[in-house]
């Protein structure tokens, strides 16, 4: 069976048509790119890098790696995201490839055949994150990296992701998250152990409400990264 959930795939299609829009509901999306693409580069220089984007939607992420000499490919489960991303890099001018195809099944067509593979905001998305990281394991070469983004399971992840931002700051959607599928720093890491990827200590991603900026940090508690590597 493939490891998604239509409701949530049916969610992110009906939006599919703002992921470009800065100011849609994608807004922090666009407002963490820069961090997150800087987080990246910084351990594994993109430039001329193979990089496969796990969950791509519309390409955000995706294209920001192209742009910075990556040859990227998208995978995504949802056709109207991807239709999109392929529109916007015909605007662009970039090229990349997108996908329609899960990471499972991707892993079994092009195995070890990446320098990077980048799943971030896509874990809490899935039945079984733990499937999805023994893929994005498989689909990269011995000794590339992977990189996670996801968000941490205690109550104030739930205060501040879900009914901080969906409910008070209204910055995502209702439903956008279900804090059931938020993974521990400490469940992320054995998930990456198993599949044998040796990871590094968490970064975390904070948001001052005040200022309405987003910074790499230590706090972990709600927001967080992780990059990790494949054993030789």
């Amino acid at each position: 069976m493939t490891n998604s959930d239509p409701k949530e795939l049916h969610k992110f299609g009906e939006l599919a048509h703002r992921w470009w829009d800065p100011n849609s509901e994608f807004r922090p999306l666009h407002e963490i790119n820069p961090l997150r693409l800087d987080w990246i580069d910084r351990q594994i220089d993109l430039a001329g890098k193979t990089v496969i984007d796990v969950g791509c939607g519309g390409g955000l992420l995706s294209e920001g790696m192209a742009a910075r000499g990556a040859w990227v490919t998208g995978i995504d489960l949802s056709e109207k995201a991807l239709g999109v991303a392929r529109l916007h890099m015909l605007e662009s001018g970039l090229q990349l490839t997108y996908r329609n195809i899960s990471a499972e099944a991707m892993a079994e067509e092009s195995p070890a055949a990446f320098d990077v593979v980048t799943c971030l905001e896509m874990l809490e998305h899935v039945p079984d994150p733990i499937r999805t990281i023994r893929a994005c394991a498989q689909l990269v070469k011995p000794g590339g990296k992977v990189f996670f983004s996801t968000l941490n399971r205690n109550p104030k992840a739930y205060l501040f992701a879900v009914i901080g931002a969906e409910y008070i700051l209204q910055m995502l959607p209702r439903g956008t998250h279900d804090y059931a599928r938020f993974l521990k720093p400490s469940e992320l890491s054995r998930g990456c152990r198993e599949a044998g990827l040796t990871p590094e200590a968490p970064t975390g991603m904070s948001y001052n409400p005040f200022s309405k900026t987003y910074r790499l940090g230590q706090d972990i508690s709600i927001n967080y990264l992780l990059s990790s590597t494949r054993e030789a």
